[in-house]
């Protein structure tokens, strides 16, 4: 291999390029989670959605309509059982109901992790 073919390949290699000299594009890093509090501050003030769904229930209209005050609608869900936690319509996590002076509060029980594909 002559000097001049070795110099091309070491061009090519440091200016990323390809095999026809045309550069390859650029590959983004993939960005890292943030490592503390202090990285997250930007997104303190954000305001997000979070439901408690103790249940879900599926019916016709017709039987909407004909509920009336004292009616019980029958959900999806035994009594003890978690209830799901959305943030922004997503779930994130599962927990219990409970009261916390005259109101009702959520407790996290299970942490839901979600492939970001």
């Amino acid at each position: 291999m002559s000097t001049t073919e070795n110099l091309e390949f070491n061009e090519l290699e440091g200016n990323a390029a390809q095999a026809d000299g045309v550069p390859r594009e650029e590959v983004a890093e993939t960005p890292r989670p943030p490592s503390n509090a202090k990285e997250l501050e930007a997104v303190y003030d954000i305001p997000v959605q979070v439901s408690a769904v103790l249940g879900k229930a599926t019916m016709q209209v017709s039987q909407l309509l004909k509920l009336g005050r004292g009616a019980v609608v029958e959900l999806d869900r035994k009594v003890g059982e978690a209830i799901d936690i959305y943030v922004n319509n997503r779930l994130v996590a599962r927990g219990e109901v409970v009261v916390v002076d005259d109101r009702l509060g959520v407790t996290m029980t299970e942490i839901i992790k979600m492939d970001r594909s």
